[in-house]
């Protein structure tokens, strides 16, 4: 089977999804993206087209459960596999809205993989999360470690895995791959790209740039009493830019062999709260000012990946480190402190 040309990306305006966008634009894959801006601006596609030197093919402005609306850009264009990222993705805010991100996260999912299934589409890549692994054991986490989502979140990402499988077992016609992100970080080495939520950040570098440049009087650190050497919890940070790479090379690949498979993207390193602090105030030369505050809902103590699956049958290897991630993203905060706002003009809201 071939490689796919046409690619429909749903949540492509995200944080992920314009680094993926630009990507796979440079690498020749036409896109057609769909997304609602719930967080995020249809102003990244200017950005994406500078970085990339060409234009996403088309993009829609819906939510991925309405299925006529979604039919009609599959009507308009032959797609021949999806990227999927569009969801609700922050577990605090999931503990407190457990059906909104059951709902976004689960019937946007199977609103997708009916519409894929009416229009003859069966190759999918799924952005899934280290989050399903939940409280699990010390250590680096393979693919084959229990599912313990301790939150709404994973829990939704981890009933979209078990949907794909079944379909997957059920329709041998079906090739996905679920991609589970450990904490994707950074920017774009260009600046032109980042991550610029709506609501005030909750994750750490975002939080983290935002102390630097002076928009926040200080860093609340969540958790101090975890059972960690430094008592704040560690994560496998990994260079958003080295995740969609692997995310490209998974499309490449995708149309090797049908089926469902499963890989960690992550370092394989962990990195405490108080690591990455000291890191990004040795990068940019700037003090941090922190706060202790209660672990969120939701959080746990450690997310270290074993990737080793997806060095093997993806042939990758993340090659930035952390100093890279709080430069790219400190680059991104500097050049654009109000993130994507400063571009006054929408596009249309349907089709550009």
């Amino acid at each position: 089977m071939s490689p796919p040309s046409t690619v429909l990306v749903t949540g492509g305006a995200g944080f992920i999804g314009s680094h993926a966008c630009a990507e796979l634009l440079d690498h020749g894959y036409e896109l057609i993206v769909v997304d609602d801006y719930s967080n995020s601006t249809p102003q990244v596609f200017t950005r994406m087209q500078r970085v990339a030197g060409r234009f996403v093919g088309a993009v829609y402005e819906l939510d991925i459960r309405d299925r006529q609306a979604l039919s009609a850009v599959f009507h308009r264009h032959a797609v021949d596999a999806v990227v999927h990222f569009a969801a609700l993705k922050s577990a605090g805010r999931s503990a407190r809205l457990p059906l909104e991100y059951y709902d976004t996260n689960i019937a946007g999912t199977t609103a997708l993989l009916r519409t894929m299934q009416e229009h003859g589409v069966h190759r999918l890549i799924f952005s899934s999360t280290c989050s399903i692994y939940g409280e699990a054991a010390h250590g680096p986490l393979d693919e084959s470690a229990p599912a313990r989502p301790a939150n709404p979140f994973a829990a939704s990402k981890w009933v979209c895995e078990q949907i794909l499988a079944d379909v997957c077992a059920r329709r041998p016609e079906y090739a996905v791959m679920c991609l589970r992100y450990f904490n994707p970080v950074g920017a774009h080495p260009s600046g032109l790209l980042g991550e610029a939520p709506h609501d005030p950040p909750g994750k750490l570098m975002p939080s983290l740039a935002k102390v630097a440049a002076g928009q926040r009087d200080r860093l609340r650190v969540y958790g101090t009493d975890y059972p960690t050497p430094d008592g704040t919890a560690i994560r496998d940070y990994v260079h958003v830019m080295d995740t969609v790479e692997a995310l490209r090379v998974a499309l490449d690949r995708l149309g090797d062999q049908p089926g469902m498979r499963v890989y960690n993207l992550g370092r394989g390193e962990g990195s405490s709260v108080l690591d990455v602090i000291t890191q990004f105030s040795r990068t940019t030369g700037r003090h941090i000012p922190t706060e202790a505050a209660p672990r969120r809902l939701g959080d746990v103590a450690e997310y270290v990946a074993d990737a080793r699956a997806a060095a093997r049958d993806l042939c990758w290897r993340p090659t930035r480190d952390l100093d890279a991630m709080c430069r790219d993203a400190w680059r991104f905060q500097r050049l654009h402190p109000n993130g994507y706002a400063e571009s006054p003009r929408r596009l249309k809201p349907r089709e550009y």
